[in-house]
């Protein structure tokens, strides 16, 4: 049964930081891309970051370019999303997301992912 666990939500004012983790657990990580995703409230599910299997590439939405960072760690079969300079914008449930076989100009898209975390809340204030 995979799992995937996502922690280090929490409340921080703007310009803050977080570091939110994902730990995969019943699937062969390595092998899947790694997408991270949110939800605002009243707004859909929208594309944050993703990295491919070895984390040698890496894709932003424009509105977190310059401020968030992906990274995974393969040998620890997690995959973490380093968030600086935070917004009120920025709050939102943050959910992480594996996909076994995916295109790269697809990567941005939630129906291409086969697997996702409950989410963790993300709350800054102004």
């Amino acid at each position: 049964q995979v799992q995937l666990v996502e922690s280090g939500g929490g409340s921080v004012q703007a310009g803050g930081s977080l570091r939110l983790s994902c730990a995969a657990s019943g699937l062969t990580f390595s092998r899947h891309t790694m997408g991270w995703f949110r939800k605002a409230p009243g707004k859909e599910r929208e594309f944050v970051a993703a990295t491919t299997r070895s984390g040698g590439n890496k894709y932003y939405a424009n509105s977190v370019k310059g401020r968030f960072t992906i990274s995974r760690d393969n040998a620890k079969n997690t995959v973490f999303l380093q968030m600086d300079s935070l917004k009120p914008e920025d709050t939102a449930v943050y959910y992480c997301a594996a996909a076994l076989t995916i295109r790269p100009s697809l990567i941005a898209g939630t129906n291409e992912y086969d697997y996702w975390g409950q989410g963790t809340q993300v709350t800054v204030s102004s």
